[in-house]
């Protein structure tokens, strides 16, 4: 997942290394330290994580003040005068120093061990998030871009050409066509959408309830679980809604109460605060979508994306609908046979009916008794540290890049990693990356990327380094026991660092641009691609071996894991449908009642009604953080990156560093600097298709039959 703001997108991971008697080692690597790698690169990583809070105000003020000047000297440009030169390098150079200098301030909300730091840096966020609006609404600034196009276009470089082109876009989106009363309405609004998604993810961040269980209440959570739990004086035990405490619970507790009201807390954070400011934010985000002329958010959003509007959208997702929907229907009757069964074995009354606490628990049944994969066993394959070896050590083989640890870094807690990575061929530190893997108390609580600097060119033409984060979420290790990760964890950990290369590897000229500075629908095309090494022999071989001995997984454990990718399948696509239809509907109103969207299209679309008394969107993430309006994305991309790997890598050799090394230089070294269309066609030769899609899912056959009538 990205973080969005107004004109930053930016995304971070998180790694933690295990605690566990397994030593980490990177193959042809080695612990370096800071600054010591030759490069034609700019190596200056000047981020600091030591600010206190009077600090990061001050920054924050001077930084202001800084981007103002730049704006400033491009405002008074005398019109006969605008060049190249006094408007668009200037503006340039002005987002470039503003991208590279923010994060330091608005990151730590996310990170920081210390709440103070924390709310410093959000209200830091705020005030920058005001500026950003300030700045859009620029209009003598518009202005004389507007000139400049005039006069020089044709002349520019084609990115250049394309940065100057997506600015007046921008400016027009912002309204600065639109007469001063408009305007100044435009940006009353956005200042106020802004300020109250900083809210509700803070609210989110700063959420910390937690559960009491007794040992009963936790029959059948794997040893490995229990042993990680804190317990009170009187013995029992304590679970928050952490994403660690909360799935392995879901999917594996035998009893049905512990679930019920772990799933009725788990979709109730929030929920007074956030539901009232969600539908606020549905509220003026309609608004402003009819002051600038669009029938609704969803399309003032789509209209920057490869869909382009919601009509676009919606049959996308009702065409997927119809091919999942029976798939979906048989397995619900599964698991619905599976919780009679249960209910039988363990004596107890059965009530014909799925919740959704059943959910996860069934959904796990399935993959053990249709596809035999013992958890418990599984499980014991992934200590951390050595899925962070093998990890690393595939990336850098497939896409031609080293990896050194640096010693004695900066960081923002002591669990947290800094990388350099090098070109293999030529030496040079292209980027560095941190990775923060553990929860603790005021941290982000899921999973995604943030970039912290943007690699582009500096004023002196020397290329800034890139430097980005992975933040996540895994199980701390303890004294007597590694942190091992489920292999959904595994997923997320390719996932997410796919992010990282992708803010690391790219090359482009303007910050604008860098890294997963593309088409919201097009940025997870990059990591999801990725996610398929998970689900193949070889590279599950190089990231996998038992915590105690070392011993790989067995071919057979192995051979049921990769078959079990298709369980599910229905269920779990109709529930991306579910919240993809949920957002486009909660965008295409003036107004909406969002934990009675979200309850009639999981009853009408995934057929479980959501638990009485909670709210689901209270908690989306995504609505608050640059996906409203999108959320589709996940599944439109995942339609391009699949065809991505069955047409290139599966074809050719999943560990093939000649493809790997064309994808980098074609997908991910080009950024945001050329439609992600025109990458994927570039990458696969040809126009994108769906097959390979609803190949992965286990659907082939549901093509074949309709292709016959």
């Amino acid at each position: 997942m990205f973080i969005f703001s107004i004109s930053v997108v930016r995304a971070v991971r998180r790694v933690i290394i295990s605690s566990s008697k397994l030593k980490m080692t990177l193959q042809n690597g080695s612990v370096v330290p800071a600054h010591s790698c030759s490069s034609t690169v700019d190596q200056s990583n000047s981020l600091r994580w030591d600010l206190t809070p009077e600090e990061i105000r001050h920054r924050t003020q001077r930084l202001i003040q800084r981007i103002q000047q730049a704006f400033d000297s491009v405002g008074s440009v005398d019109i006969g005068k605008v060049c190249f030169e006094n408007t668009l390098q200037v503006i340039a150079d002005a987002k470039a120093d503003y991208a590279a200098s923010r994060h330091m301030l608005d990151f730590p909300q996310y990170v920081s061990p210390c709440k103070e730091v924390r709310l410093a840096s959000t209200e830091a966020e705020k005030r920058l998030s005001d500026f950003d609006v300030e700045m859009s609404m620029r209009a003598d600034v518009f202005q004389r871009l507007i000139v400049l196009q005039e006069k020089q276009s044709s002349g520019l470089l084609p990115e250049s050409e394309r940065f100057l082109g997506r600015l007046i876009k921008l400016g027009k989106r912002n309204g600065l066509h639109l007469s001063e009363d408009i305007q100044e309405e435009i940006k009353s609004i956005s200042k106020k959408i802004s300020e109250l998604s900083i809210d509700f993810n803070q609210n989110l961040n700063e959420e910390n309830t937690v559960l009491l269980f007794s040992q009963e209440e936790l029959v059948g959570l794997a040893e490995s679980y229990v042993n990680g739990l804190e317990k009170t004086e009187d013995g029992r035990y304590i679970v928050t809604l952490a994403y660690p405490h909360y799935f392995p619970l879901m999917k594996r507790c035998h009893v049905s109460e512990t679930r019920r009201k772990m799933e009725m807390a788990f979709h109730s954070r929030c929920k007074d605060v956030n539901t009232a400011i969600l539908e606020q934010l549905i509220e003026l985000r309609a608004r402003l979508a009819k002051l600038l002329g669009f029938s609704s958010h969803a399309n003032y959003m789509l209209e920057m994306t490869m869909a382009k509007n919601s009509e676009n959208v919606a049959r996308f997702l009702d065409e997927l609908y119809t091919r999942l929907r029976p798939v979906g229907e048989q397995e619900r009757h599964d698991l619905l046979s599976l919780k009679h069964a249960d209910c039988e074995r363990r004596g107890l009354a059965f009530d014909g009916q799925l919740h959704a606490w059943d959910m996860p628990y069934y959904m796990n049944q399935v993959e053990q008794v249709k596809f035999a994969v013992d958890k418990d066993k599984l499980i014991e394959y992934f200590p951390l540290e050595v899925v962070t070896e093998g990890l690393l050590n595939i990336y850098q083989d497939l896409l031609g890049l080293a990896f050194q640890q640096v010693e004695n870094a900066h960081v923002w807690h002591d669990s947290v990693k800094l990388y350099s990575v090098l070109d293999c061929v030529t030496g040079d530190e292209i980027g560095q990356f941190y990775l923060d893997l553990h929860p603790r108390e005021g941290k982000y609580g899921h999973a995604a990327c943030f970039g912290l600097q943007p690699g582009c060119l500096r004023p002196d033409g020397n290329r800034r380094m890139p430097v980005a984060a992975m933040v996540s979420n895994f199980t701390k290790p303890t004294s007597n026991w590694p942190s091992l990760l489920q292999h959904h964890e595994v997923e997320t950990f390719f996932h997410e660092f796919g992010h990282v290369m992708h803010e690391l590897c790219s090359r482009t000229r303007y910050a604008e641009f860098s890294g997963t500075q593309v088409e919201t629908d097009f940025v997870e095309v990059p990591s999801q691609m990725l996610e398929n090494w998970v689900w193949e022999k070889e590279p599950l071989r190089r990231m996998s071996r038992h915590y105690k001995d070392g011993s790989p997984i067995p071919d057979g454990l192995l051979d049921k894991l990769i078959a079990s990718r298709v369980a599910n399948t229905g269920l779990m696509n109709l529930r991306q449908i579910v919240l993809s239809k949920a957002d486009q509907t909660l965008h295409t109103k003036d107004r909406a009642d969002t934990a009675a969207e979200f309850a009639k299209h999981s009853k009408d679309i995934l057929g479980i009604p959501a638990t009485p008394g909670t709210n689901m969107t209270a908690s989306f993430s995504h609505l608050a953080g640059g996906y409203d309006g999108q959320y589709y994305s996940y599944l439109w991309s995942e339609v391009y990156s699949m065809d991505i790997f069955f047409s290139r890598f599966k074809k050719e050799g999943v560990l093939n560093p000649k493809v790997g090394r064309e994808y980098r230089r074609v997908v991910l070294e080009t950024g945001g600097s050329v439609d992600g269309m025109d990458m994927l066609k570039t990458f696969l030769g040809r126009e994108p298709c769906q097959d390979a899609f609803f190949q992965c899912k286990g659907l082939a056959q549901t093509i074949t039959e309709q292709n016959s009538h």
